[in-house]
């Protein structure tokens, strides 16, 4: 099938928020923030905005009528600052206009006092300062602390990860328009629409029934907008109410990026225990997460570093600990892989070091250790249907991973400055919510009386394909044209207390939904078929290519008659259903038990060349078998591969987040922060898709495929680590990353660090 989403977005059809036109007499809200990191607010001057042309009103945290405050897993995080600012582009003031012009002119005419307070940017420093957001964390397997004289080798190290802008094409952004009876209709960029009305019901004080919340897509999001979309469409909210006028808001790029939180940059200490033959005994890792000022969804993410800890590999003994450090930073949030990959990234740099030490490739120590089915995490689960080896071995097969190895040592014997490096990246990634609560969906069909269909479920579509996928199921259950359904806007009024669109679950739930309420319906179409046609057994009822069958036979009967029928029966043809997912458990006391409903698995060969003089490299080939499962639709999960590597590549190499140390932002926009670009793209990326696995926890047998595939782009910085090793054999190089072209020339060279 074709995405028909792709093909509206290629014609300009599609509709964003920016995009709705809104009502007759809309203003224009802009935020005040604060240009300092740390400060006591002593006062706010809004004499001169109030004054202006065109400006409306100004509201502070005094003229919110409920709760100041949008922190979801812990309340720390005020909607407008107060008494004090704890980061660079914190909101204090909302400026209300009868245009966008006129509100920012308005909220920079604001000044405020305040008291400058030490700032801290650094990780380390602000746990030595005993900034925490939470208290730490803790997963345990076995007994490492005493292994470790049972060890050949044991090593100890640093690897440093840094942050990655979102980049979202769409901006963060909502309007807002007051209803009868104190209500609000929202409008909201967000793949969080239930956080968004829960909040702004707070906000505001009044009932989640009298806040709607609708999303008709997003320009991505990426975990961007899980949480921190829920601050603007409050702020809109708030207006709105206020005023009796719709309010709209949409953020400029550049206040986008200065406002809101990237990935979490972490520093991690590791210890690994080996035998001389390359099996890792013990592992011992502690995490420091850079959360930013506020909790956000940090606690969160710092339990998936814990979860992804140890990759695709089986240890006996881990510990692993993690701290969540409050920083002068804006709130640092969701991204793709939540967490996963900044877990993954120290284990696999851990693995290296250990392969130097032995004097072997660090492929032998990888797939020596990758795991088996039956297999134990350090959080309690045990693998089941493994797909680790089966994804190794189909890559080599695919693209052997000895020839690449051949290609490297021979390009490098005879280039001096220039130098080749490949490296193997297998990943393993839990799907669910770890959240256990958060692992349900539901979803409203309607069938028409002409044949068509209308679906509702929580899921948002933001470029991921869900609505084609939704779509796909329903089309397969029914056996009907894909032109015959419509995927309606998300809404908290069709599917109420829906999870965020996020942790990959949104097919996974959301389609699980769809299926059994169009499964419903198609079995009342079936009985009452049946009862028409004098067949005592439904199961010989059937409807193919919208024909209805009996025995096998054309009853001459089409799809478009039989609903028609069925409603002149009075049968009805709506159904709500939901899903939640069975078995999973986890105890956050013992921090063991059974989180995800499955793991997605894969394997990556990356190759790279390296301009020794200039530091500058290119990535040759990224060859992927990646376990899909039975795809619903391997058009959108190919592109979805390919993103996600491109994205991780990014965040690798060249996608560098830098702020001072009064906390301001340096790379605040697309002159000083780089992302890939077609001619940064691998010369080859290929991915081939596991063949025969199973997975009956999701609708057809089917795997996430939003966040796993990102992990591969890890395999980028240790391929040029290699490289960097084949020109500088045995230095030391620190493990920090991006690994970018000036760190590569401090690398390559003295005095260049």
């Amino acid at each position: 099938m074709k995405n028909f989403d792709a093909v509206k977005h290629v014609r300009g059809e599609s509709k964003f928020v920016d995009d709705i036109l809104v009502p007759e007499g809309t203003l224009w809200a802009h935020v005040a923030y604060s240009r300092i990191a740390h400060g006591h607010i002593k006062s706010i001057d809004c004499s001169s905005a109030r004054s202006m042309a065109g400006v409306k009103a100004v509201l502070l945290a005094a003229d919110i009528p409920g709760e100041n405050q949008i922190g979801g897993i812990v309340a720390d995080e005020p909607l407008l600052a107060e008494h004090s600012v704890h980061y660079r582009g914190q909101p204090f003031a909302i400026v209300i206009a009868d245009s966008a012009l006129a509100a920012r002119y308005g909220a920079e005419a604001i000044t405020a006092e305040i008291t400058p307070l030490p700032v801290i940017t650094d990780v380390r420093e602000a746990f030595a300062k005993n900034e925490l957001i939470i208290p730490p964390m803790q997963f345990e397997l076995g007994d490492a602390a005493s292994e470790w004289a049972h060890c050949d080798i044991v090593l100890k190290g640093t690897a440093e990860t840094g942050g990655q802008e979102h980049l979202y094409l769409e901006t963060q952004g909502a309007f807002a328009i007051p209803v009868e009876g104190g209500g609000v209709k929202i409008v909201s960029s967000t793949q969080s629409p239930t956080a968004v009305q829960r909040v702004t019901a707070k906000v505001l004080n009044i009932a989640m029934h009298l806040v709607e919340v609708d999303v008709p897509r997003l320009g991505g999001g990426f975990g961007g907008k899980e949480d921190q979309a829920t601050q603007w469409a409050a702020m809109c909210a708030l207006g709105a109410v206020k005023l009796g006028r719709p309010v709209k808001m949409i953020l400029h790029r550049q206040d986008d990026m200065r406002m809101t939180g990237k990935r979490h940059p972490y520093v991690s200490d590791y210890t690994i225990g080996l035998k001389n033959d390359g099996t890792i005994l013990a592992y011992d890792v502690v995490f420091y997460q850079n959360a930013g000022a506020a909790a956000d969804l940090s606690p969160a993410v710092l339990q998936r570093t814990l979860f992804h800890c140890t990759n695709s590999y089986y240890i006996p003994h881990v510990k692993a600990v993690a701290y969540s450090c409050r920083t002068n930073l804006p709130p640092n949030t969701a991204f793709r892989g939540f967490g996963g990959p900044q877990g993954k990234f120290v284990i696999e740099a851990a693995i290296v070091a250990a392969a130097e030490a032995l004097h072997v490739e660090p492929l032998l120590i990888q797939k020596k250790n990758l795991l088996k089915e039956g297999d134990e995490f350090p959080y309690g689960q045990v693998t089941e249907r493994c797909q680790a080896h089966a994804c190794w071995e189909a890559l080599e097969e695919k693209s052997p991973i000895e020839a690449a190895r051949k290609r490297a040592s021979e390009f490098n014997a005879l280039n001096e400055w220039t130098k080749k490096g490949y490296a193997v990246m297998p990943i393993c990634f839990g799907i669910s919510f770890t959240n256990t609560m958060m692992n349900q969906a539901s979803a409203l069909v309607h069938i028409y009386t002409d044949g068509s269909v209308g679906v509702s479920t929580g899921a948002v579509e933001m470029g991921q394909g869900v609505n084609m996928k939704i779509l796909s199921i329903a089309r397969t259950v029914f056996s009907i044209r894909p032109e015959s359904i419509k995927l309606e806007t998300t809404n908290t009024t069709r599917a109420a207390n829906a999870s965020p669109t996020a942790a990959s679950t949104g097919a996974d739930l959301n389609g699980m939904a769809a299926q059994l309420a169009c499964g419903v319906l198609l079995d009342r179409l079936k009985r009452f078929a049946a009862e028409r046609f004098d067949q005592p057994y439904v199961d010989l009822i059937d409807v193919r290519d919208e024909v209805v069958y009996n025995e096998e036979h054309d009853t001459g009967w089409t799809w478009q008659r039989l609903v028609a029928e069925a409603n002149s029966a009075r049968i009805s043809l709506t159904c709500q259903h939901f899903y939640a997912t069975p078995e999973i458990h986890f105890n956050r006391d013992t921090s063991k038990g059974h989180p995800f409903a499955y793991h997605v698995f894969g394997t990556a060969l990356v190759e790279v060349t390296l301009d020794c003089l200039r530091g500058i490299y290119e990535i040759d080939a990224v060859n992927v078998v990646h376990d899909a499962g039975h795809s619903l639709h391997p058009a959108i999960d190919l592109s979805q591969v390919e993103g996600a590597v491109m994205q991780g590549i990014g965040w690798m190499t060249i996608e560098e987040v830098v702020y001072d140390k009064d906390g301001r932002l340096l790379t605040d926009a697309l002159s000083t922060y780089k992302v890939p670009d077609m001619h940064f793209a691998p010369n080859v990326l290929s991915v081939d898709f596991l063949q025969h696995s199973e997975n009956p926890l999701t609708p057809f047998n089917s795997k996430a495929i939003g966040e796993p595939p990102f992990m591969y782009g890890i395999g980028a910085y240790f391929a040029l680590l290699s490289a960097v090793k084949a020109f500088r054999p045995g230095k030391q190089v620190p493990i920090v990353a991006p690994l970018t072209p000036e760190r590569v020339l401090q690398a390559l060279y003295e005095k260049c660090s």
